[in-house]
């Protein structure tokens, strides 16, 4: 029988989908993270895999798979076919060592773009507004009166932003944004020929926001020297992957003023700490990666991670195969 593992409990809608003879499905019944050990203990023998942004399929992992008995002391022929990742991203699968096992990946484009979009839009006005400022002021008491520059943030009205990475979710971004009066777009890219060069996005813009994926050139690129270049009165927003931005650069750029503010719905390590020193900031508005985060989107996003699954199963092609 064809045994199909997924790391954490799916939507009614999904999992129905999963039931159909000769498949032993084995899905955990809580959404929190697997632990490590427990992957490791339950991949051997499986067929598919359907994972999350937070598992990390590495070459233990794969190597674990081909255990079909965890009682034997050596590896026998894998039987591991697909992985579905139900997230855009897919830096946590080891796409090489996937590639040495003939194993196929998949992962969940375009689902996401809007219910993204949505959120990034939200989170800069957030920072921008200084909404989440506002909010503790009155829980905590600190609402006198009406004041006339009291608690001002920045409009979008007539500003300049940049988009670092115009893919289809950027895109999406800007298309919300004009209705805001927005006077000039900039993007770029390091992969596509860019509209503008790098430091002229920094320089430039009001508004910055990330939305490439994490990659070896974009890694950490967002660091002391591009602060430097950036204007003081620039709101970053960051909704695409944590490790674009040395946070530690950050903060003290935003406690220097060498730039307004930062609206996070990413971060490196996640969950950030507690005691993570830009939780202290005013000027810093950190959500928990919640860019996806509607019913409507995440039931099609484990959706598609299935049906690419059963595709496979069958003998057809990946729906959405990860870009190689």
């Amino acid at each position: 029988m064809t045994r199909v593992y997924v790391t954490r409990c799916l939507p009614e809608d999904s999992a129905r989908l999963l039931q159909k003879d000769g498949i032993n499905v084995v899905m955990r019944s809580t959404d929190d993270a697997i632990p490590r050990q427990e992957l490791l203990d339950n991949i051997p023998g499986c067929d598919a895999l359907i994972c999350m942004l937070t598992d990390k399929v590495d070459k233990d992992v794969l190597d674990a798979a081909g255990k079909h008995d965890t009682k034997l002391n050596h590896l026998t022929s894998p039987s591991l076919k697909v992985i579905a990742t139900v997230s855009v991203g897919f830096d946590h699968i080891d796409l090489d060592e996937c590639k040495k096992r003939n194993i196929v990946v998949s992962n969940t484009p375009r689902v996401s773009t809007d219910a993204v979009a949505e959120l990034t839009v939200a989170l800069l006005l957030a920072t921008s507004r200084r909404l989440m400022e506002c909010a503790n002021a009155v829980k905590n008491g600190d609402w006198k009166s009406w004041g006339l520059l009291w608690m001002c943030g920045t409009e979008l009205r007539g500003s300049t932003v940049g988009i670092f990475g115009l893919g289809r979710i950027g895109i999406a971004i800007a298309t919300r944004l004009q209705c805001f009066g927005v006077k000039q777009f900039y993007y770029t890219d390091i992969v596509e020929v860019p509209q503008v060069e790098i430091e002229d996005l920094l320089k430039s813009c009001d508004f910055i926001i990330i939305n490439c994926a994490l990659t070896p050139e974009t890694a950490g690129l967002f660091n002391e020297k591009a602060f430097a270049k950036m204007k003081n009165n620039c709101v970053l927003v960051n909704a695409a992957r944590g490790g674009v931005i040395n946070q530690k650069d950050l903060y003290q750029a935003l406690v220097s003023g060498a730039i307004k503010g930062a609206g996070l719905d990413v971060t490196d390590p996640e969950p950030m700490a507690k005691d993570d020193p830009l939780l202290t900031l005013n000027n810093c508005v950190v959500l928990p990666h919640i860019g996806s985060n509607t019913m409507e989107t995440r039931t099609e996003m484990a959706s598609l991670a299935v049906n690419n699954v059963l595709a496979v199963l069958d003998g057809k092609p990946l729906l959405t195969p990860v870009p190689r």
